[in-house]
Order: C-alpha cells, then structure tokens, then sequence
C-alpha cells in the first residue's frame, strides 16, 4: 500500500512540474487577431476553436499576443497545424515570431491535410515576457489551432484527440471550471432565424430566457458570414399571427452572397434580441456538453470560442435550433441522419435503398468591378480549371455546394468548407488569367469561411412529416406553421460530376410545387427527451420534406411556435408533449391569436 502511495505521489508530482515547464497558447486566444478569423466550426472534431488567415490570395495582418514565461532558459516550440490543400503541397503558408524574430520553418505547407504538432525548433526566452506572432505569407487559408512551449527533455505534445483534450485542459486549467450563468425556463441552444425567434417569441409570453450562439452574429444561414436570403413565405398562413416575428427580423430580399454585409441585418437581429428585457445574450459560445436527469436535459455547457472560458445553463426546458441537432445528439435524443427507403416510407421521393446522402454545405463568395486591372495567383493547389469547364460567374449562388454523401456535414464539415475553397479559388484564377477582358478589373470581393449547412440530423419526434403529409394536404390537429415551400431536394449537377466525379461542387434540383400545408407541433419536440423541443431544419420529418420544411423563414416560425409552447408548458408544469396531450385547444389559441390568460 505505501509503494503505491509513493507512486501516485510522483505521478501527481511529476505532472504538477510537467505543467509548470509547459506554456499553451490557443491562438484563438490572441489578444490582437489582425486580419486571422475564429473557426469553430469543427470543434466537435478538434475540441477546440483555431485562427485562419482569410485573406482571399492577399496576405492579412498578423496576429498577435503576449506570453509569459515562468523562467527564462531554452523552449522548444511545437505548433499545431495542418496543410489544408495539400495538392501536394498547400497555400496556407505562415510563420512564427517570437520578439519580431521569424522561427526558420514555414508551416501549413507539410503536404499532409491531417492536423498534428509541428516542430518548429528550439529558442531561448531570455524575458518572461514574449511578444508572439503568427505572420501570415500567402492569403490563403493557413491555419494554427495552438502553440506549445516546453523546456521537457524529448517531450513531444499528444495528437490523439482524447489525450490532446485532457492536455489542453489541464494546461488551460479549464477542468471543471464553469461561471454558472444562471437558471432559465427557456435554454435555446442556437441563435438562427429558428432559435432566435423562438426566444423571443418565448420571452414575449413572459418566460426567462437564454439565447446562446456560436457565433459573433445572430441569424445563422442568413448572417453576413454566410449571406442566404430568407426564403418560405409568412403571408399564407392559416394563423396569421405567425410569422410576425420573422417579419421584424426580415432585411428585404437582398439575393444570395452579396458583397454588402450589411444587406444581411446582423445588427437588425441583435438589436431586437437585446430589446427583450427577458433574453440573455451569450454570443460565440459553443455548446459541446449537457447534463440529463432520467429523459430530461438539466443543464448544458458551453465554452467561449475565443477564450475557452466555460459557462453552465441550467433550466426548464430546452430547444435545439442548432441545426445539427447537437443538442439532440449530447443528450441521446432520437434523430435521422440522411436519407430512408422508398420501403420504409412510402414516398414516391425517397430513395431507393436508404444511404448517407444529405444535400450539401454552400461557401457562397461576390466579386466587384474595381477601376483598376488586379492581379491573381496560380492555383496548382487548387481544383483545375479549362476552357472545356469553367464557371463564368462573376459572383456565387445557392448550387457552389459540396457534400452529396461523399462528405459527412457534421464530422467533415472542416473538408466540406475546404473543398469549396479549391473551387471557388481555382475557378476565379481560371477566370482572372483567361477571361482577362471581362475579369481584369474584377476583385474578390467576399468569401464565406464559414459553410451554410442544409441539411444533418433530423430529431425524431412523436410525428415525422413525410411527402404524403405534404402533397395530399393532410390536415392534423396540431397544424402550425404554413409552409409554402417546394421540395427542393439537390444533387450534384450532371455536367459538374462528369468533370469532378466524387468531387462535385455544384448542384442542381428539381422544384415540386406544393400547396401550402401546416407542420403539425408535434414534429418539434424530442420522442424521447421529454423537456427538448426542437426548431429548424433539425425537425421531426423525412429526408423528402425536410426538402420543403428547411427553408428560413418556415423554420422562424417554428421557433415561434416552440417559445408559445414553453410558455404553456410552464404554466401547467408539463411537458412539450403534454402540451399536445392535454393543452392543445389553448396552444392553438394563442397562435390563432384568440385572448388567452394571463401570463406565468
């Protein structure tokens, strides 16, 4: 017993001196981010956040922070990194600068696309102060999740992801360190057009509300960051209360990926939100853990982006309008993922053996006409281009999209993005070098970093629309939200696959006009987490109608029918299915806008 005390003591001790001889930076953490941009989006891969340099082909402002050192004496520095196009060898180059000192390797251009430690040699920290830099050289999409130094003889930091998440934490000292934001009859775990306006709908009937997002922006899909219009029309409803919300929060039509940020809302949305005295607000936070109790969610867990600060939400009841149905998927909700048999459901639409396929994920991008002729790189790296194929368009549209079952859009979502970029960035070096008498004066004007999502899981609830709901214009009790949609499923475009097959970045479809058709509620709420309602293309339905229900002002009103249900759910401490079972009449009262009782 003493020997195995005495050896647990020198393990304890041995990590305590381990950490101490150890310096972690996430880069997401700069104090100065000069023209590098925070990617979340692959932190249920990662566990982690990291910075790009998102310059278009021109290089950006480096970024910058300080660190202190616990001693001075010898580091060796350790960065973590990967070469994104690695075609064989990438774009992404940049360096690191300690004290305005470039370290000698150039990193991101390693010819392996797999995120590992590169060793970047040894310096002598002669401050316990260090000004560090990472110094992009191309424009081009280079990106560092972390920097490590270490003074451990033949330490080499852990690449496997389990083993680099406890080494983060621990050297972090992130385990179990959480800010309790409070407790909230509404938790809404992201903040789209679906989980917006299902806080505010929520917190207009009186409830305390959390709103959390990933993301500096509210509006999701149609933010400046991904730049799609609102589509699904609010005018047809059978309850024409729904759909006011969408309305306040509509900027006009302003087409897809235009140039001008601010043709997309984002201050419109935050404005409204933080009008609400019964909404809190967490921006760029990431929801990666929850806590259950039997068949209810308790609490969920998010960590900052950018500082990796962590924040626990305790509440009442929850909604997941992420989209991935993330929420969903921490707490064991029951979900779909891709695409079910002709023989399961009975659709004509489906397919006919059921498989992986999900419609895709779309970096949309806009050029401008400049008064002067600019210049544009080769692209070796990139995807090819001819005169046989090319894409002569001055700016993007929905079909720039990548996915089709060849990517999964949740885990692959860093490869999807990626994928996009060698098309979108060979294609406008093909266009600037051969077609120079009408792109000489043309620029890049804006390039999405971050993907706009179709289409992942599909929470299951105690109805799943399907095609015949849709097309036969069955009418449930329950019916809420009008549709008005097309089923409007995608697929790689013909002449696209001929060219790129396997590769495919472009899509086409085929509208099948529908009338329009209620959502019934009980497609918005979890079969099995009896407290988790659920907005957005993340809802109860088949592959085939979710081909119809995706689009963003129907999923708003979603959200709006999820915050009424909440409130009625609170008022007679019940469940979102217990809504349906013994409060409908009032239910569909409020949302034919009939007068109802008092607020809780």
């Amino acid at each position: 017993m003493k020997t195995l005390f005495s050896l647990l003591f020198c393990l304890i001790v041995s990590l305590k001196l381990l950490a101490q001889d150890q310096v972690f930076v996430e880069t997401e953490s700069f104090e100065n981010k000069g023209g590098w941009v925070i990617d979340q989006q692959s932190f249920v891969v990662q566990g982690s956040s990291y910075i790009m340099a998102h310059g278009m082909g021109r290089p950006v402002k480096d970024a910058t922070t300080t660190v202190k050192f616990p001693k001075k004496g010898k580091y060796r520095v350790w960065v973590r990194t990967k070469d994104w196009a690695p075609f064989p060898k990438g774009p992404g180059k940049f360096q690191v600068k300690l004290d305005n000192q470039s370290l000698p390797m150039i990193f991101g251009e390693s010819g392996s696309d797999e995120w590992k430690w590169y060793d970047g040699g040894e310096v002598n920290v002669t401050n316990e102060q260090v000004a560090l830099a990472l110094h992009d050289m191309t424009g081009f999409n280079g990106r560092c999740d972390a920097i490590l130094f270490t003074n451990t003889p033949k330490f080499t930091p852990p690449n496997k992801q389990e083993e680099l998440t406890a080494f983060r934490n621990k050297l972090l000292n992130l385990s179990g360190k959480t800010t309790d934001a409070g407790n909230f009859d509404l938790v809404v775990v992201g903040g789209g057009i679906a989980g917006t306006c299902a806080a505010i709908s929520a917190a207009r009937m009186g409830l305390k509300v959390a709103l959390i997002q990933d993301r500096p922006v509210l509006g999701g899909n149609n933010s400046s960051e991904i730049r799609v219009h609102l589509m699904g029309d609010t005018d047809k409803n059978h309850y024409p209360k729904l759909g006011r919300i969408v309305r306040e929060m509509d900027n006009g039509d302003p087409g897809n990926g235009n140039a001008d940020a601010k043709e997309y809302g984002d201050a419109r949305k935050t404005n409204i939100v933080k009008a609400e005295r019964n909404i809190t607000l967490f921006l760029n936070t990431h929801v990666y853990k929850a806590e259950k109790s039997g068949d209810k969610v308790v609490a969920v867990v998010g960590r900052d982006i950018a500082t990796n600060q962590e924040t626990r939400f305790s509440g009442t009841f929850f909604t997941d309008c992420t989209g991935d149905g993330t929420l969903g998927h921490l707490v064991g909700a029951e979900y779909r993922f891709g695409r079910e048999s002709k023989a399961e459901t009975g659709e004509s639409l489906a397919a006919e053996k059921s498989d992986d396929f999900t419609l895709g994920t779309s970096n949309l991008w806009a050029s401008l006409e400049r008064d002067t002729v600019s210049a544009f790189p080769e692209t070796p790296w990139a995807l090819p281009f001819t005169d046989e194929y090319h894409i002569d368009s001055p700016k993007a549209d929905w079909e720039w999209e990548t996915g089709f079952g060849n990517f999964n859009t949740i885990t692959d979502a860093e490869k999807i993005r990626d994928h996009n970029l060698r098309a979108i960035f060979g294609n406008w070096s093909y266009l600037k070098n051969n077609k120079k008498e009408k792109y000489a004066k043309r620029e890049l004007a804006w390039v999405a970093y971050i993907g706009g999502k179709r289409e992942s899981r599909r929470i299951i609830g105690d109805h799943i629309l399907n095609q015949m709901d849709i097309q036969e214009g069955k009418q449930h009790s329950d019916g809420t939200v009008t549709a008005t949609w097309t089923i409007d499923l995608h697929f790689p475009d013909a002449k696209n696959s001929k060219y790129f097959e396997g590769q495919e970045f472009f899509a086409g479809t085929k509208h099948i006009k529908v009338a329009p058709y209620t959502i019934p509620y009980r497609c918005l709420y979890s079969k099995n987490i009896s407290n988790l309602f659920m907005a957005g293309r993340n809802i109860s339905t088949t592959h085939v109608a979710f081909g119809s229900t995706r689009v963003m002002r129907t999923c708003g009103m979603m959200g709006e029918v999820v915050g009424i249900a909440a409130y009625v759910a609170k008022k007679y401490n019940t469940s979102p299915r217990g809504v349906y079972q013994a409060h409908l009449p009032e239910l569909m009262g409020i949302i034919k806008d009939e007068p109802t009782t008092a607020k809780p």
